[in-house]
């Protein structure tokens, strides 16, 4: 007997179809010498500080820090009757392995492992480690099951993410909160988030617009420009020295150019093109991906890769073939994929990219959601645009001069299409505007030397504008490049959090009322602002955090001990409660008379 135990019921079933597991039971489905049950998402947490001391219970700054000698884990209450089930499965005597089939990444091996580890059992561990829930990638992923062991690297980076986020959040959270005497919530990676959205924040807040000037040269029907003059007697004096002379042409310099298809769709990269279509947040972006993926339609997606591997060349073209004819782009693709642009191995690590599969031709679309749809859309049109040939065109730039004032033009005219075919089918489809309205436009035909007289002049007002709010997708990107100036240029780079996360950061600081949603913008509150106020460089740094989430990686390849990771964790709360030990009375008073003494859990009275 074998038992196999998946992150969700609907991937446990999936399972069980494949296994021949066919018989309901009580939590599981038995079957073909196969238990199939599964763990309902987190079912363990480390339990909080009052769980290892009762005098925990009451905040108080002199307890501080918290730092378990041997950390303990906790059920859910609302998951313990699965995990009875789970922990009898685990401890049969007539099972020979258990086969750990949570999502192939961090988060599900650390599901797994923590249920096993609680659970007690003894069973040797085997893992399957599979991109997409189809039949035939199940029975091939059961076919070739990894032992367990391979993973341990994998475990550890899991066990020192949720044991750093545990050590910062408790202890930076009550630090701060019984010396401001308001609640201030600190999570190692959404404080860092938080504080970009409080800088973008300030930024526009005190932003001085200023008033600047273009000055328009009309050549009998080439209008070549003067930009961002900001001194009105400079441009008076322009003005009236060239109105009615003569322009000559200085230059003129073509050259053909290309842009590349985009890349397929990571995580991140599906995220953020969802919020700009369609104003879906991350967190709903994978919500629909993650069931669409249990559905068998698409691939695993919580992946950070944009590549392909080798070996997948036919399925690609396979697939491509299918999403041509089923969205209706057949009369604009080529008849020949360049699928091979789409692989690299080197730059495939656990997942390759997001793609649809073969299950998308005889599925009927109008049985998924809205949302459902939108996202197997772009995922089918984005395939097809990183097959298809790149854009070329022929770009133009002219340099006039008049009176010893040079005046410039570009313009642009389209040689192949390309793959921006697909994309403006995809915007039609859609009713939305194409990216190439408001491009440069070819201009005039004119040669180096050609004179005009007597020329216009216009000018034109404009004023700077403030940086924008971040928007979902803006900060998703934010995220994804934060702290890269910290690196080495050939150092795998993390940012804040993974794919797997960014998406619950976010929420989390809507959540706690440190961020709001307005739209499609996402901006700090003013606790958001108080918060951030008061915390010191290295908890709100996103260079920091983006070097943890590097060691991270580092001990997921096995290059970092789990010991460095946390001695580092434990020296910067060391750091923070030392400087906190050291705030003055006034400082200490900064949010009077919002005093919240009666709010906090448990939070004695200082006399402050």
């Amino acid at each position: 007997m074998y038992l196999v135990l998946g992150e969700k019921p609907s991937v446990a079933q999936a399972y069980a179809k494949v296994l021949g597991a066919k018989k309901r039971q009580d939590g599981y489905l038995e079957g073909n010498g196969w238990l199939v049950s599964w763990c309902l998402g987190h079912l363990a947490e480390y339990v909080p500080p009052e769980e290892y001391d009762e005098k925990y219970r009451k905040w108080e700054f002199s307890d501080l820090p918290i730092l378990p000698e041997e950390w303990r884990l906790s059920v859910a209450k609302d998951k313990k009757a699965q995990f009875t089930v789970l922990k009898k499965l685990l401890n049969r005597k007539d099972v020979e392995y258990v086969v750990n089939g949570c999502d192939a990444g961090r988060e599900g091996e650390l599901i797994f492992r923590r249920v096993y580890e609680v659970s007690g059992s003894c069973l040797p561990i085997k893992r399957i480690w599979i991109s997409s829930m189809e039949d035939t990638a199940i029975r091939e992923g059961f076919a070739h099951l990894k032992d367990g062991a391979e993973y341990q690297n994998l475990y550890g980076a899991a066990v020192c993410r949720a044991k750093a986020d545990w050590l910062i959040g408790m202890n930076a959270t009550r630090a701060f909160t019984t010396k401001y005497f308001k609640r201030l919530v600190v999570g190692r990676v959404q404080t860092p988030t938080l504080a970009m959205l409080v800088e973008r924040g300030e930024q526009i807040s005190h932003f001085q617009k200023e008033k600047y000037f273009n000055l328009h040269l009309d050549c009998d029907g080439l209008e070549v420009v003067k930009e961002k003059l900001f001194d009105v007697g400079e441009v008076k004096r322009i003005k009236e020295a060239c109105e009615g002379g003569i322009a000559t042409v200085e230059s003129c310099v073509s050259a053909e150019k290309s842009v590349y298809p985009p890349k397929l769709y990571d995580l991140t990269t599906l995220q953020r093109e969802s919020n700009r279509y369609y104003g879906y947040t991350a967190k709903e972006t994978l919500d629909f991906t993650q069931s669409l993926y249990e559905k068998k339609l698409v691939t695993y997606p919580r992946t950070d890769s944009q590549y392909l591997t080798e070996d997948m060349e036919q399925t690609a073209r396979q697939v491509i073939t299918m999403a041509s004819e089923k969205y209706g782009f057949s009369s604009v693709y080529p008849l020949e994929p360049d699928v091979k642009r789409t692989m690299d191995n080197r730059k495939v690590s656990d997942h390759h990219a997001i793609i649809p599969t073969a299950e998308l031709k005889g599925f009927e679309l109008q049985e998924l959601s809205k949302g459902e749809q939108d996202i197997l859309r772009l995922i089918s049109v984005r395939l097809l645009c990183a097959g298809a040939q790149k854009h070329i065109f022929q770009e133009t730039e002219v340099r006039v001069s008049c009176t010893g004032e040079i005046f410039q033009a570009r313009g642009k005219s389209v040689q192949e299409i390309g793959w921006k075919a697909i994309e403006a089918a995809f915007r039609e489809q859609l009713g939305t505007k194409s990216r190439t309205d408001g491009e440069q436009k070819p201009i005039p035909a004119v040669k180096e030397g050609q004179t005009f007289q007597p020329v216009t002049v216009s000018v034109s007002e404009h004023y700077t504008t403030p940086p924008k709010p971040y928007s979902e997708d803006t900060l998703l990107s934010a995220m994804e490049t934060a702290g890269n100036q910290a690196f080495e240029e050939e150092t795998e780079k993390k940012g804040l959090g993974t794919p797997a996360t960014r998406a619950s950061i976010i929420e989390k600081l809507v959540s706690s009322g440190y961020a709001e949603r307005k739209g499609k913008q996402i901006t700090a509150t003013k606790d958001g602002a108080d918060l951030i106020s008061v915390l010191p460089e290295y908890l709100r740094s996103a260079a920091m955090t983006a070097q943890w989430e590097n060691r991270l990686l580092l001990m997921e390849k096995g290059e970092l001990e789990s010991s460095e990771f946390l001695d580092g964790i434990v020296e910067l709360i060391d750091r923070m409660l030392l400087e906190c030990g050291e705030l003055s009375v006034e400082d200490q008073n900064r949010f009077y008379p919002q005093r919240e003494d009666r709010c906090l859990p448990g939070l004695r009275q200082s006399g402050l």
